[in-house]
């Protein structure tokens, strides 16, 4: 069956279909720099002791990609994706993942209308702008499939029709770390698709400390109030986009992904080179530049490449230590 394309249904994502079809004007890089601020302050209300957490998924945000959290339970991972989303005022949208949830609670369905003698579209979660998914590795791959096409293309194909997907599109997906005989790994595909893997960890004394004074009442969440609305956000995406990468810089990028491939059994695909270029960029407009340093990519290498690698037979050292190892012996200036 021939694919169609076609919008996502009025009153759900009434935004999408314009959004693809117009380019938004770029903000000023100051005023982005400054929104950047004013978002990562507003999320540290709610979550404490994670700043660099925080900045790196406005990164990821504005570079038009997607955050794999990996941790055990009860850091706030499920709560900072909450408060980004209220920070952006954008549509949130949240999916349990569970062993029995099946493709279509994600992406939606068709339903017949008994009335019109018609089958009518009924759009999943995945329709939102911020969509956490929750403990993605407790359903099955086939259930987590689901969002591969969503995250790489900013659509969803179901019974043979397309449909785009609201802009922006962030899937900031958690990932639970214990409980290994009730998970299922990420297939590669999967991970390859997420722009960055972070960890929280636990805060430290003092932090939990004041995250106790925080929480012993009303949660703080219930009172965050948005900081800017999803078009600003769309602009000021627009705006990294337009962040200039010079040839040296890129042939610095494709040096450090070389390092990987030369010392791993897989090694960071093109796909990882284009997340990182992206991360770059928006952590350019982050320090207020319009133009990417190599300094850019060394702060987003980790985050951006470990999780893509898999050393297998090729030494002991896991993704990390092998992109400390990049950053380390890859020169900036080449060969």
């Amino acid at each position: 069956m021939t694919d169609t394309s076609e919008p996502v249904p009025d009153g759900v994502a009434s935004s999408a279909g314009s959004d693809s079809q117009l380019t938004p004007e770029p903000l000023p890089v100051s005023a982005v720099t400054t929104l950047c601020t004013d978002v990562a302050e507003n999320v540290s209300r709610v979550i404490v002791g994670h700043d660099d957490a925080i900045e790196h998924v406005v990164v990821a945000l504005l570079g038009r990609g997607h955050v794999l959290l990996d941790d055990v339970p009860g850091v706030g991972k499920t709560m900072l994706a909450r408060a980004i989303a209220t920070s952006v005022d954008c549509k949130f949208s949240r999916i349990q993942f569970t062993p029995d949830l099946l493709p279509s609670d994600v992406t939606g369905v068709n339903v017949f209308n008994q009335k019109n003698r018609e089958f009518e579209f009924q759009p999943g979660p995945v329709f939102g702008n911020i969509v956490l998914g929750d403990e993605i590795n407790r359903a099955p791959p086939k259930t987590q499939s689901a969002l591969l096409e969503a995250m790489e293309e900013t659509q969803v194909t179901v019974d043979g029709t397309t449909r785009t997907l609201p802009t922006p599109f962030t899937v900031i997906a958690t990932q639970n770390a214990v409980d290994p005989d009730r998970t299922y790994d990420l297939p590669f595909a999967e991970r390859d698709r997420f722009m960055k893997k972070l960890r929280l960890g636990y805060p430290e004394p003092e932090q939990e400390t004041e995250l106790l004074g925080r929480t012993v009442g009303d949660h703080p969440i219930e009172s965050l109030e948005s900081v800017t609305d999803r078009e600003t956000v769309v602009r000021a995406r627009e705006t990294v986009a337009n962040v200039r990468v010079e040839e040296p810089v890129r042939e610095y990028a494709t040096r450090l992904v070389g390092y990987t491939r030369e010392h791993a059994r897989i090694g960071a695909s093109p796909r990882a080179t284009i997340s990182l270029l992206r991360a770059a960029q928006a952590r350019a407009v982050v320090d207020g530049r319009e133009y990417v340093v190599p300094d850019d990519l060394q702060d987003e290498a980790l985050a951006v490449l470990s999780h893509r690698i898999e050393t297998g037979d090729h030494g002991s050292k896991d993704g990390d230590e092998l992109v400390a190892d990049a950053l380390e012996c890859v020169p900036v200036d080449g060969p």
